[in-house]
């Protein structure tokens, strides 16, 4: 018999059983005669004894002590699978030998840690800055831009800190209404209009200084230009100068086509002007660099795309499907809204999300038939991932706080 002493406990195996696994760790100390040979496999080795110790958890040996009695390797699921793959491997023996159904649970187990502990990771990433205040000793002005990245990166670090990070948040809103004000009829006379134009040049000469303030205050200018963050701080402030740039260029042509009688690159050129205006709206992205829950809500989205992915999939499908169906049944009504299958893809994509506008509706009793499946089927496909995206978004922002608290 060998005698082995596991973390203290004894366990003697035979060598004839030892010798059936030559590859394990133990097979190995079985079958060699150089006595120095196995010294580098244990520990360590008591003469008086005769006994081969390994620094190892006796708890694990156990499981591998009746792999070499049976031939199969147990797998318990209280466990934890990262520790007991580090402890079969340094055995030296492989998954292979435990049943089929205790390796099928332990691999979903072992996946579930892993998806478990990525997450984590990401979502400590999440809150960490791109920068750190350690990054800015020895360099060019590093106590001055670190003194401005605690400022505009950092709202815990002091009070004028918060104050800045909330007056981004205000500002943020203040466009945002400013715009939406913009456009009621009320407003569009000259008193409203210079109002809006003030609040809006107020507004981004606000963002631009914070911008260039964060511009400053980063280590790696190739960085900054990838954070998503700061791509946001970008488009809320190009809209702004793009319109002055825009609004000048039309003055001048006004001016030129008026002589020459041509106006349509005039009236193109307002149209492009509108759409630049309309870009403000991106402002509001820029609520997510100080809230927990719209971080919360995009890591859901990323995480959960290939669900999101799904559920699109199967709308479309729907659609295609319960369209063709209705069109089939209501062709041949006279005066029909169903007069093509393109035409019945806006009745089937509003049935399916049960908003149901009632604009267009089937005539026969068929076609009402096909439009009660359509609309179960869409309270089911809608129903199934909603569980799915609301566990994890309430899990992720619990997380995310959890982590903010803790910075």
């Amino acid at each position: 018999l060998l005698n082995i002493n596991v973390g203290g406990k004894l366990f003697q195996i035979a060598y004839k059983v030892l010798a059936q696994y030559p590859i394990t760790r133990l097979g190995k100390l079985a079958l060699y005669t150089d006595p120095v040979k196995k010294l580098q496999l244990c520990d360590d080795y008591l003469v008086q004894k005769n006994e081969y110790f390994f620094d190892r958890d006796p708890s694990i040996f156990h499981y591998i002590f009746h792999f070499y009695r049976s031939g199969v390797l147990w797998v318990m699921d209280e466990m934890c699978p990262s520790n007991f793959v580090e402890e079969i491997e340094y055995w030296g023996i492989h998954l292979k030998y435990s049943q089929r159904c205790c390796r099928i649970l332990f691999e979903e187990k072992r996946d579930e840690l892993s998806e478990y502990l990525k997450i984590e990771k990401e979502l400590e990433a999440e809150l960490e800055p791109l920068e750190s205040g350690a990054q800015f000793d020895g360099r060019f002005l590093g106590r001055f831009r670190k003194m401005v990245w605690n400022l505009i990166e950092n709202p815990y670090s002091s009070v004028p800190a918060k104050i800045i990070a909330v007056m981004s948040s205000f500002f943020v809103l203040i466009s945002i209404v400013g715009m939406t004000l913009s456009t009621v009829e009320e407003m569009k006379n000259k008193t409203g209009k210079m109002w809006m134009e003030q609040m809006e040049m107020i507004c981004a000469i606000f963002f631009t200084s914070e911008y260039i303030m964060r511009l400053i205050s980063s280590s790696s200018f190739k960085n900054f230009l990838r954070a998503a963050f700061n791509a946001i701080d970008l488009v809320a402030i190009l809209p702004f100068y793009i319109q002055i740039l825009f609004e000048n260029l039309d003055d001048g042509d006004m001016q030129y086509h008026e002589e020459l009688h041509k106006v349509e690159n005039v009236s193109k050129l307002g149209k492009v002007l509108k759409l630049i205006k309309l870009m403000r709206i991106f402002r509001i992205l820029k609520l997510a660099r100080h809230s927990t829950g719209l971080r919360a809500f995009s890591f859901t989205m990323r995480q959960c795309y290939q669900q999101v992915c799904c559920l699109l999939l199967f709308i479309a499908m729907g659609v295609f499907t319960f369209s063709a169906l209705i069109h089939s049944v209501e062709h041949d009504v006279p005066g029909t809204d169903f007069t093509s299958i393109p035409c019945a893809w806006w009745w089937a994509a509003v049935s399916l999300s049960t908003v149901g506008y009632g604009d267009t509706v089937p005539d026969t009793i068929l076609g009402r038939m096909v439009a009660f499946v359509c609309i179960s089927f869409g309270i089911i496909l809608n129903g199934m991932p909603i569980s799915i995206l609301y566990n994890k978004f309430s899990d992720y922002y619990a997380k995310l706080k959890a982590h903010e608290m803790s910075q």
